[in-house]
């Protein structure tokens, strides 16, 4: 009985127990509902393919999509003191950080990277609202600032991506202080004479608009994004009045000039690198690359039979005619 219940049992439950599926395979678009598969959004660049709203990306994945052939190098970041304040709410701040690094695989969030965008040299920085909503801390402020230093120090320009709910609380006035840390950063961008393109994706909130997601020589941001400093509901709370439709959105933003343009993900990539090198003052990128050109290989000429003992090859008859 110890056998049959021991091994026999187990065995065909397994045979016939429901297998469980990962719940990572599938993705609810929160705008229309629709199920999409995990390969397929990836593959639209987490864009939905039924009603093209644009989901949240991570650095790695945008850095991936935007260099050529995925290939960039990451740029060193000083990590600031950890903790500073001795912050705690219901847990501490440095559980937190923990659980944030463990569920994005992230140290921070922002990544900074330089590439080669269309064979145009660039330095890129990101910001992951998937670690702690992107909120701007030390760390972030010191990426800022490292991005710059390096985009000034090897004459590139620097593309920024904004992804925040605002400033970091667990850092207190140490996270407002960054505010002009960084404009001083795009300061540095400018008196170099560099161009400074910021792209805002949903949602750029907070002391993030009142910064350096806003100092930029071009705007650009994505499909019906929020970029706002206030939210819609404090302000509707606060004034006691409805809103317009879309209002705080990137077409709204559009049309009151806020903005330069609104572009598609997909279609990002060309307008950042026509934008860059119309600033930069170079040619139209190429495109495409054709390959090099084989060498001409030199046939052997046809031997035909001349006579029983001679073989003569057809394109010299005159020469073996005078022999």
């Amino acid at each position: 009985m110890n056998w049959i219940s021991n091994y026999v049992r187990p065995k065909i439950n397994s045979l016939f127990s429901r297998r469980e599926i990962p719940e990572n395979l599938w993705t609810k678009c929160p705008e229309c509902g629709t199920m999409l598969f995990h390969r397929e959004l990836a593959d639209n660049l987490n864009v939905c393919t039924t009603c093209d709203h644009h989901m949240t990306i991570t650095p790695r994945a945008r850095f991936a999509a935007l260099f050529d052939g995925g290939i960039f190098t990451e740029v060193k970041v000083p990590e600031p003191v950890t903790d500073p304040l001795q912050f705690r709410d219901q847990k501490k701040y440095p559980e937190r950080m923990r659980a944030a690094q463990k569920t994005t695989g992230e140290k921070e969030a922002m990544l900074v990277a330089e590439g080669e965008i269309a064979r145009t040299p660039v330095v890129a920085a990101c910001q992951d609202f998937s670690f702690m909503a992107g909120s701007m801390g030390m760390y972030v402020g010191n990426a800022i600032v490292a991005a710059a230093r390096r985009a000034v120090e090897l004459k590139r320009p620097l593309i920024l991506f904004s992804a925040a709910g605002g400033a970091r609380m667990q850092e207190g006035i140490l996270s407002l202080m960054q505010m002009p840390r960084t404009t001083v950063a795009v300061e540095l961008l400018k008196e170099a004479g560099l161009p400074y393109i910021v792209v805002l994706t949903h949602p750029t909130t907070g002391g993030v608009t009142a910064s350096y997601a806003m100092l930029g020589d071009v705007h650009i941001a994505e499909p019906n994004a929020l970029i706002c400093f206030a939210g819609p509901r404090v302000i509707e709370q606060t004034i006691r009045e409805k809103l317009p439709e879309g209002f705080q959105r990137a077409e709204y933003l559009l049309d009151h000039g806020m903005l330069d343009r609104v572009t598609h993900r997909k279609q990002l990539r060309e307008e950042l690198v026509t934008i860059l090198r119309m600033m930069m003052r170079q040619p139209p990128a190429v495109t495409a690359d054709l390959p090099a050109p084989k060498p001409a290989v030199e046939k052997p000429a046809e031997v035909v039979a001349a006579g029983p003992d001679a073989a003569l090859p057809v394109e010299a008859p005159a020469k073996a005619a005078k022999k």
